[in-house]
């Protein structure tokens, strides 16, 4: 059980909270509010939370982002990326680590896009293939996960 008659909280303020009506304490809680966050009266009135919390680079990333989706069979993991213009074939340039696939040059030259795959995936094997408008990326899982054991040892 928490002990709520220790900090913040003195038996003062558990008496004036008592005393005070809901109209007081929610306009308590909304000065604290404003003055810690002060835009928030902007995203009371609508706008979007996350919006305001956004860099102008972030949303100009956020914008170029690809629709990617990105699952897992029992042999492979497959990332599929709809291509919007066929010019982007010969610019893009793909990359993976063993949990990312790494996707550049689109849809703008300067972008670079980091998809997190769903499993660990080998080094070698990767395949890419475009139909119908959608580039499919085919890479075999690494199936041998390798445990090491970490020793705790006790310092005094």
């Amino acid at each position: 059980m928490f002990p709520w008659n220790m900090f913040p909280f003195t038996k003062d303020m558990k008496e004036s909270l008592q005393k005070m009506k809901p109209d007081e304490i929610n306009n308590y809680v909304q000065d604290l509010i404003g003055k810690m966050m002060p835009n928030m009266g902007n995203m009371m009135n609508g706008q979007d939370l996350f919006s305001s919390f956004q860099t102008p680079e972030t949303k100009q990333r956020s914008a170029n982002a690809l629709n990617s989706s990105a699952f897992e069979t029992h042999d492979y993991v497959f990332v599929r990326i709809p291509i919007r213009n066929e010019d982007w074939l010969n610019q893009l340039r793909l990359y993976h680590t063993s949990n990312q696939l790494i996707v550049e040059h689109i849809p703008e030259r300067e972008d670079s896009n980091t998809i997190t795959l769903p499993a660990i995936v080998k080094k070698k094997g990767a395949t890419a293939n475009y139909k119908d408008g959608i580039l499919e990326i085919k890479i075999p899982k690494n199936i041998d996960m390798q445990y090491s054991q970490i020793d705790v040892t006790e310092i005094l």
